[in-house]
C-alpha cells in the first residue's frame, strides 16, 4: 500500500463506481429493465391476455424477480462481510462477485423475444445485480481507509458523482449506436451497430454484452490501486468465526440505538428509492405509452442529474454532515413519489387535460432530474453516514449489515408494486407503496445520531 500513492487509491475506488454504475443505469432502469417489461408483455398478449393486463402482470414478474434476488442478497450480505473481516482480506471477494457481474450482465444476451423466457431472463440479470451488490459490499469498506473522517461525504460524492457520469456516458453509447427507434434508426439516425436487427431484439439486448466490457474495462483502475491493508497475525478465512463475531454483533444492536435506527431507516428509504429505479422505466414505458428509446433519453438527463448533485450533495455533506442532506432527500423524494401517482396520458391528479397534452410527460421529465438529483447526493451521504455509525474495527461486516439493512427489504418494494399492481391491475397505483416507504424511513432518522453512538 505504501508503493500507492492515496490519490491513486482514491482513483482506484472511484473507479469501482464508474465501472458498475451502469448495470443499474442501463440494466435495471432505462434500457434492460423496460425491454424486460415490453417483451414480457408481448409473450403473454400472443398467448391471449389483454394489453394492458399483461402490461401490468410483467411489471408483476419483473418485481417478483426482484424480490427473490433481494432475498438472496438480504440474507447473504453480512454473513460475507464477517468472514471477510475476520481474515483482514476483501479483494478476492471483489474479484469473484466482479466474474458475477459479467457472466449476469452478458447472460442478458440470449433473451430473444422469438423464444423469450421469464426465467432465463430473470435468472441472468438477478446473477448479474448479485455479483454487483456483493461487490459494493466490500469496495465501500474501503471507504474509511481513503482520507480523514471530515473528508469522506466529500470523497464518497466525488465518487458517486463520478460513477453517475460512467453511467450517462454508457447510456448515451446504447441510444446513439444501439438502441432503435420506430424507424429503425439510433437517437443519431444511425443504424445499429453491427448489423442488430431490432426485429429480434437486438439492439437492446447488446445492453448486456456492453455492460459487461464496460466493466471489465474500467475495473482495471480499481484491482491496480486499491489494496487490502495487512492482515491481523496468523488471520485466515474463518467461516464459523466470522458467523460467531456477526451474530455478536447483531445481539449487541440493541445496546447501539443510532446504529440500530440508522439501519432501519435507510432500509426503508432505500429499498423505496430503488424501487423508484427499478420500476421508472416499466413505469413510464406501460402507463404514458413510451418506447425505449425516450425512456433512455429520461435516463441521460436523470443521471446527469444524479452526477451534478451527488458532486454538490457531497460539499454539503463536508459542511453540514450527512443527516440534513439525508433528511432532505427524503423529503424532495416523497413530493416526487406523490407526483408520478398523480400521472396518466390524460390527467394530472384527476384533473383532464386536453387530448394530445404533453404535461404528463414533462412532468415525468421533471420527477427524473428530481430521481437523479436526490437519488444520487442521498446515497452518497448514506453511504458516508455508515462510516460513522459502524465500529471501525469491523467495517466490512459494518456495509454487510448495510447492504441487509438495504436488501432485507428490498424484497418489500417490489414484492408491494407487484402485489398492488395485480391487485388493482393498474401500474399507476401500484408504485403508490413507496410514498409509505419513505416516510418510514424518515420518521426513523428521528432517533438516528448524526455521529453515532460513540459521537
Amino acid at each position: 500500500m505504501a508503493e500507492i500513492s492515496l490519490k491513486k487509491r482514491i482513483w482506484g475506488w472511484f473507479f469501482f463506481d464508474w465501472a458498475s454504475q451502469p448495470y443499474n443505469t442501463l440494466m435495471l432502469t432505462f434500457i434492460f429493465g423496460p425491454y424486460f417489461g415490453q417483451t414480457a408483455a408481448e409473450a403473454l398478449m400472443a398467448g391471449g391476455m389483454e394489453e394492458s393486463a399483461a402490461r401490468a402482470e410483467a411489471q408483476a414478474l419483473w418485481g417478483y424477480g426482484l424480490t427473490l434476488a433481494g432475498l438472496i442478497i438480504a440474507v447473504l450480505a453480512p454473513i460475507l462481510g464477517g468472514v471477510a473481516d475476520s481474515s483482514g482480506r476483501r479483494m478476492p471477494w471483489v474479484w469473484l462477485f466482479s466474474a458475477f457481474y459479467v457472466i449476469g450482465a452478458w447472460g442478458t444476451w440470449y433473451t430473444a423475444p422469438q423464444d423469450f423466457s421469464v426465467t432465463w431472463a430473470l435468472v441472468f440479470f438477478g446473477m448479474g445485480l448479485i455479483g454487483m451488490e456483493f461487490a459494493t459490499i466490500f469496495t465501500n469498506s474501503y471507504l474509511p481507509s481513503l482520507g480523514p473522517r471530515q473528508e469522506l461525504g466529500r470523497i464518497s460524492g466525488s465518487g458517486w458523482g463520478f460513477g453517475y457520469i460512467g453511467g450517462v456516458l454508457a447510456l448515451a453509447i446504447m441510444l446513439v449506436f444501439f438502441v432503435a427507434g420506430d424507424d429503425g434508426r439510433t437517437i443519431a439516425g444511425l443504424e445499429p451497430a453491427f448489423g442488430l436487427d431490432p426485429a429480434r431484439g437486438e439492439d437492446s439486448r447488446a445492453v448486456g454484452p456492453l455492460t459487461a466490457i464496460w466493466f471489465a474495462v474500467f475495473m482495471v483502475p480499481f484491482f491496480l490501486w486499491v489494496r487490502d491493508g495487512p492482515p491481523p497475525a496468523g488471520a485466515h478465512y474463518r467461516v464459523a468465526q466470522g458467523l460467531r463475531d456477526l451474530w455478536r454483533t447483531i445481539r449487541g444492536l440493541p445496546q447501539h440505538p443510532s446504529l440500530l435506527a440508522y439501519l432501519g431507516s435507510s432500509m426503508f428509504y432505500r429499498d423505496a428509492l430503488n424501487g423508484m429505479y427499478t420500476f421508472g422505466g416499466i413505469y413510464a414505458l406501460g402507463v404514458l405509452g413510451w418506447s425505449i428509446m425516450e425512456v433512455g433519453i429520461f435516463g441521460i438527463l436523470a443521471a446527469v442529474s444524479g452526477a451534478v448533485f451527488a458532486w454538490v450533495g457531497g460539499r454539503a455533506d463536508r459542511r453540514f454532515g450527512p443527516m440534513p442532506v439525508i433528511v432532505t432527500c427524503c423529503l424532495v423524494l416523497i413530493g416526487t413519489a406523490c407526483l408520478i401517482v398523480g400521472l396518466s396520458p390524460g390527467a394530472v391528479f384527476g384533473v383532464p387535460l386536453a387530448e394530445g397534452s404533453a404535461l404528463p410527460d414533462q412532468l415525468f421529465y421533471l420527477a427524473g432530474l428530481l430521481i437523479g438529483a436526490a437519488g444520487g447526493a442521498v446515497q452518497s451521504s448514506s453511504r458516508n453516514m455508515m462510516t460513522r455509525q459502524a465500529n471501525q474495527e469491523r467495517m466490512t461486516e459494518g456495509f454487510g449489515l448495510y447492504a441487509l439493512s438495504g436488501k432485507a427489504t428490498t424484497f418489500l418494494a417490489p414484492w408491494l408494486i407487484a402485489v398492488t399492481t395485480d391487485l388493482t391491475g393498474d401500474q399507476r397505483l401500484g408504485v403508490s407503496p413507496l410514498i409509505g416507504l419513505f416516510c418510514l424511513g424518515l420518521i426513523l432518522l428521528i432517533w438516528v445520531k448524526p455521529e453515532g453512538d460513540h459521537g
